[in-house]
């Protein structure tokens, strides 16, 4: 980058930061089995390494709670977009797979850690 002017350095550290030309970038993350999956996990095993941790503070349990559960359910089954896959009055099933996967594996995720922890 040496004797580059001012606005190749600029575009170069764009391009080295990974942003592109235009600005703002943006994560697609799409929600999908795995995704819901991999978030039911996460949500099973931290609750319940945190549930034997927490069982007197309040709001610290309702914290993580939010921070560990909602929202990365919220982020990863449901996602962020505006999305209409289903015709309204219909049921939405590829949301209600997601939601199933995630419970289930949450589930098996506190199952699990429940088993070692005996």
């Amino acid at each position: 980058m040496r004797g580059a002017s001012a606005g190749e350095r600029e575009d170069a550290s764009h391009r080295l930061a990974g942003s592109n030309v235009d600005g703002a970038d943006t994560l697609k993350l799409s929600p999908s089995p795995i995704t819901a999956a991999l978030a039911g996990l996460v949500a099973g095993t931290a609750m319940s390494l945190l549930w034997v941790r927490l069982p007197t503070d309040t709001m610290l349990l309702l914290v993580a709670f939010l921070l560990l559960v909602a929202l990365p359910a919220h982020a990863f089954v449901v996602g962020f977009g505006h999305q209409h896959v289903a015709t309204p009055g219909a049921v939405d099933t590829a949301l209600l797979k997601r939601g199933a996967v995630w419970l289930l594996s949450a589930m098996l995720a506190i199952g699990v850690t429940q088993a070692l922890q005996v």
